[in-house]
């Protein structure tokens, strides 16, 4: 490699640095949640069914920005997009720690699910769409690195915080109380990507679908060797309509009368990531472990254990995902997640229950539990967590990438919320045994999905999907 193609690789890795960003502020919002759930049920004397809508009030803000974001993104760019993420991901952090009530709460919350849910979807399609075929499964897995990093400092910084004031009820920083500053928290990396996005240049491939073929040529001279410019542009121009940009009507085939079924595919594995429980792991964690029978402090230790098991999967994804391809790496994880949320089903089903209801689980099945739980999320971390992002990015035309993300993006943020406000319901009716058994079960259908209705996307251009 040439010293021109070192810094064309080395730029491209910067601008996905800064895109990923994005979804490093979506973890951080997603698990912020986790140490403030019963500081927030104190501070606003919520009921249970009020605690699981504040949980999962963002994800409602999360579809919407989600199915907005795609089309939005088709209209003004995708850069325009990320940058108003930014500011509502500011809003919110702000927001949600100056709340007094849990109606102005969950206002807050759902602007900074909006947020979510444009980075969610867009954020990835940026990478995609400046990264090179050879490394773009690598680039585009930034996306979950970030997203997962957000959720690790958040679990660090709720778990710090909790323990320098002694819990998330109590004063800390100016008489401000605890869950108030771990919410505050969000404001530096929201300033961070804001800065950032300011700097980069818009996605080129959007460029040349809004007729701007000058700036276009000027971004993937930038990107890779000038002289490969003129003919990309003419690449993407042969799979646009001319003269028109995308738009959501261009999902439904005219010729065959029918929504295109790629799309099909991408709402099922949009689907599908939600559907194996992961995020209750991330929203309840301390929840979760003190039915289990564990103290606050070490459910709080527990979540940041499984914050750095979530982080190492991923870095192992990042490695093979372009080396062995999505399509292996997807039945890898859902083949593990199966098995070990089985195992997870049989302990917390026959499990004693204590005097106060809650479950107790002796030295030897809690230490089986944890290692199956952090074999769980890893199964996840090293699959499904980065994959299904990475090929929601890239294995939609380019007539229609915008409208697929949106429809996409919309599902796995209502499979999001109704796992998310069902769990509490789930865990007093059924139990957590019955919770993971439900979860084990998508799992393992998850596998049939992956084995005959996804194909490879590894190595091929946006423009041969």
């Amino acid at each position: 490699m040439n010293t021109q193609s070192r810094a064309n690789v080395f730029h491209t890795i910067l601008l996905s640095c800064v895109a990923a960003i994005g979804g490093f502020l979506f973890g951080f919002d997603s698990g912020v949640i986790n140490g403030t759930v019963d500081a927030l049920k104190k501070a606003f004397n919520s009921s249970e069914l009020n605690v699981g809508f504040d949980v999962a009030s963002m994800l409602l803000g999360c579809a919407v920005g989600a199915f907005l974001a795609g089309n939005l993104a088709d209209r003004f760019g995708r850069r325009a997009v990320m940058i108003v993420a930014a500011l509502f991901f500011a809003i919110s952090a702000w927001g949600s720690g100056v709340s007094h009530s849990s109606f102005e709460f969950v206002i807050y919350r759902v602007i900074g699910g909006f947020a979510v849910g444009a980075a969610s979807v867009i954020c990835p399609a940026y990478i995609s769409e400046i990264a090179p075929a050879a490394i773009r499964g690598m680039l585009a897995s930034l996306q979950q690195l970030a997203i997962v990093l957000g959720l690790f400092f958040a679990f660090l910084s709720n778990y710090l915080i909790a323990q320098a004031s002694g819990g998330a009820s109590n004063p800390f920083w100016f008489d401000f109380q605890a869950w108030q500053w771990m919410f505050w928290m969000e404001l530096i990396p929201a300033l961070v990507f804001f800065v950032g996005l300011i700097l980069i240049p818009e996605s080129p491939r959007y460029l040349v679908a809004a007729g701007d073929l000058k700036r276009a040529h000027h971004v993937f001279s930038k990107l890779g060797h000038p002289d490969d410019a003129e003919g990309k542009i003419q690449q993407i121009l042969a799979t646009l309509k001319a003269g028109v940009k995308p738009r959501m009507s261009d999902l439904y085939d005219r010729e065959k009368h029918r929504i295109h079924p790629i799309l099909w595919v991408g709402i099922g594995l949009a689907a599908f990531q939600q559907l194996v429980g992961i995020n209750v792991v991330f929203y309840y964690g301390s929840v979760l472990w003190q039915a289990a029978g564990f103290a606050e402090s070490d459910a709080l230790r527990i979540n940041v254990i499984s914050g750095g098991v979530n982080i190492f999967s991923t870095l192992v994804a990042i490695a093979l995902v372009d080396r062995i391809g999505r399509k292996p790496l997807l039945i890898f994880g859902s083949v593990g997640m199966a098995i070990f949320l089985g195992v997870l089903t049989v302990i917390f089903s026959t499990s004693s229950l204590a005097a106060d209801g809650s479950l107790k689980l002796s030295a030897n099945a809690g230490t089986i539990a944890l290692l199956a739980a952090n074999l769980y999320v890893f199964c996840f971390g090293v699959s499904w967590g980065p994959v299904m992002w990475v090929m929601l990015g890239e294995m939609f035309q380019n007539k229609f990438r915008g409208a697929a993300l949106a429809i996409s993006g919309f599902v796995q943020w209502m499979a999001n919320f109704t796992i998310t406000l069902t769990f509490p319901i789930l865990l007093s009716g059924f139990g957590l045994g019955g919770a993971y058994g439900l979860y084990a079960i998508f799992a393992l259908v998850s596998i049939f999905f992956v084995a005959y209705l996804v194909k490879e996307t590894k190595g091929k251009t946006l423009e041969e999907m």
